[in-house]
């Protein structure tokens, strides 16, 4: 089916992604998963090209348009090169819009410039040792010293963790308050008693530094407050929509990605002198991939049309998430198997494409949290 979301400028922003990729990205691509991390070179590039800060206000030096289909390009076309490491979507889709939704306008003058021009790459520190998708369970607290909050805890799984300047950390500020008793502190790059601990060893997704972060005693400036005190659990909620719509985007990108080389690789690869493609069980396999990923892809491209024009709620949000990413792992495992022991090879995109895709069901929240939040809204 032809795609009715893209208008022409789309297309053309299209085009200068794919060649920031050619020129930018996959020619040290290799070397960068060998490194576990990528260079900031490649994100001042990336500021440079207009690809940081989609969303913040041209004054700043951001693309000043709220258009969510500019980064449903982004996350296409990384996807589609199987690139993953420079991590975008994480930097403009997930934490861009604390920073534009909730930063006063002395921090906005502070951090969003940067933003934009790649010399300030963000996190955000969420997960912890012993807390993941519960808020509840968060143990990092900061306490009011007048002038400062006295931040300690621990967090993990930060991705842009070890590159990070800017690191948006999820703390306690009410003990009694429970989820509700959380606010956002900003740690920058250098405050005396925040450490990293080691760049984490994952199955995949080499190149995106996933790190350990560590607070002892941290003195954060109370104009480091983003947003309100104890409003934590309202921002980050306000925000889960559109992460979770940026994952499924990937997610059925790669899908349609895997589908097409594993097509090819089938038409070309015989099997008792005849190609694989001749087969009965393989043409099923592949009608029964085409026909999910033609399915999951209407109903994305109508969640990013809601989403452009502020309508997309956080069920159907949740519903994009757990279905596309749960179909791009269903496919990445199908795929390889049509591979043979060829997709067993790390040189094959097809494997490379299975272990870097793996993460997708369970960051953002799992699968099994986007089927409750779907369930209570139809039960209750």
């Amino acid at each position: 089916m032809k795609r009715q979301l893209f208008a022409p400028e789309h297309d053309a922003f299209r085009a200068t992604v794919r060649a920031f990729l050619a020129r930018e990205v996959l020619p040290y691509y290799e070397q960068w998963e060998k490194d576990g991390i990528v260079s900031r070179e490649a994100w001042r590039a990336a500021g440079k090209q207009g690809l940081l800060g989609l969303a913040v206000p041209e004054e700043y030096g951001g693309g000043g348009t709220a258009d969510f289909r500019y980064s449903a390009v982004l996350a296409e076309e990384f996807t589609r090169a199987g690139a993953p490491g420079l991590a975008l979507g994480l930097h403009n889709d997930i934490i861009g819009p604390y920073l534009t939704g909730l930063a006063t306008d002395e921090q906005k003058r502070r951090w969003l410039p940067g933003f934009c021009d790649g010399s300030l790459i963000t996190a955000i520190a969420m997960t912890e040792p012993g807390a993941g998708s519960d808020l509840q369970g968060i143990r990092t607290h900061a306490e009011d010293r007048g002038d400062h909050w006295l931040l300690n805890g621990s967090k993990t799984f930060i991705s842009n963790g070890i590159l990070a300047d800017l690191v948006i950390v999820v703390a306690k500020t009410t003990p009694e308050g429970g989820a509700r008793g959380l606010s956002l502190l900003v740690v920058e790059r250098g405050t005396e008693g925040f450490e990293r601990g080691r760049n984490l060893d994952k199955i995949g997704q080499k190149a995106q530094d996933t790190a350990e972060l560590f607070f002892h005693d941290v003195h954060v400036p109370k104009e480091n407050l983003l947003g309100e005190r104890d409003g934590a659990f309202v921002h980050l909620m306000t925000n889960l929509a559109q992460e979770r719509l940026s994952i499924a985007v990937a997610a059925i990108a790669a899908a349609e990605h895997l589908l097409e080389i594993t097509t090819e690789y089938v038409k070309e690869r015989e099997a008792f002198g005849r190609p694989l493609a001749t087969k009965q069980h393989i043409r099923f396999e592949i009608a029964e991939m085409a026909t999910e990923c033609a399915v999951t892809r209407t109903f994305l491209d109508r969640c990013v049309e809601d989403h452009s024009i502020g309508q997309l709620d956080a069920v159907h949000a949740s519903m994009a998430k757990w279905w596309a990413t749960e179909l791009q792992k269903r496919v990445a495992d199908r795929c390889l198997q049509l591979h043979g022991g060829y997709g067993y090879m790390s040189e094959y995109p097809v494997a490379k494409a299975f272990t870097d895709g793996r993460i997708q069901t369970i960051y953002g929240g799992t699968t099994e949290i986007m089927k409750e939040i779907i369930g209570r809204s139809l039960l209750g």
